[in-house]
């Protein structure tokens, strides 16, 4: 066999590698969670309350509700793609801070949360927490936080709802777009099994809107950011540039917490 012909073909198994490998361990590529034993006790320093909702299928979710001492409003927070609640707990004190009471929920398959992964599941289980949080607070007093694959769900709620105000931070344009940017030589669109068209929702969205990205964002890329931003239809809407922030550590950025103090306390924007 000439060079040319076993370059061919050694080009054309990984090409086939690499279908199969987006094809059949896709959840494990979007989906990073680790698992935690139920009877596992969370320790934080700020006030709060471990829940479970249960689903229509069966599915049981695993939440904490942190606690202001004069709340101003609730934050329902969406979390990124890796990790459990032991984890994005730690991000509650930020908010906690600024007097907002927040709600963490953790995902399928995520800490002690149950059920089988599916997109539509996903968004029925934020559907079922924002239902649950409207037992105790109008919806005018709710507020929406998606960070990284958490942006998907909360811009769909928001697509659906009514609440007072949605933040995003890291947010993509659709998981699709980000996955056909990683792998520009595959048919994405065909092979994927989760879109999570955020700039769908976003169309239908009514309240206003506040996006963070960093410009080195390694993860979401920044331009994927922009485009979501294109399809705001609300009046009351921001963008905003974090120079130089990653995927992770927008929080450590001066430009982002006088920003997220415009937005939650002084309500500037």
């Amino acid at each position: 066999m000439s060079k040319l012909k076993k370059s061919v073909l050694g080009l054309l198994v990984f090409f086939i590698f690499l279908m199969a490998m987006l094809t059949f361990f896709q959840e494990k590529l979007i989906f990073l969670p680790t698992k935690l034993p139920q009877d596992f006790k969370y320790v934080f320093e700020e006030d709060f309350e471990e829940f479970f909702l249960t689903s229509a299928d069966g599915a049981r979710l695993n939440a904490l509700h942190f606690k202001a001492k004069s709340p101003k409003g609730l934050i329902l927070y969406f979390h990124g793609n890796a990790g459990d609640l032991s984890r994005w707990g730690e991000i509650a004190a930020y908010f906690v801070d600024k007097e907002y009471d927040i709600i963490v929920m953790d995902y399928r398959t995520y800490g002690k949360s149950t059920g089988k992964l599916s997109e539509r599941a996903l968004y029925g289980d934020a559907q079922l927490f924002y239902d649950h949080v409207k037992k105790s607070h109008e919806e005018n007093n709710i507020i929406l936080y998606g960070r990284s694959l958490g942006s998907a769900m909360a811009t769909y709620l928001c697509s659906q709802n009514q609440p007072k105000k949605l933040i995003l931070e890291t947010p993509f344009y659709s998981l699709a777009e980000v996955a056909k940017e990683r792998f520009p030589f595959l048919p994405v669109q065909s092979l994927m099994r989760y879109e999570f068209p955020s700039y769908r929702y976003m169309k239908d969205t009514e309240c206003p809107v506040y996006i963070f990205h960093g410009t080195n964002d390694g993860v979401v890329p920044y331009e994927s950011g922009k485009r979501l931003f294109e399809h705001v239809r609300t009046k009351t809407k921001r963008f905003f540039t974090i120079e130089g922030g990653g995927h992770n550590n927008l929080i450590e950025f001066e430009a982002y917490d006088e920003a997220i103090d415009s937005i939650l306390l002084t309500e500037k924007f």
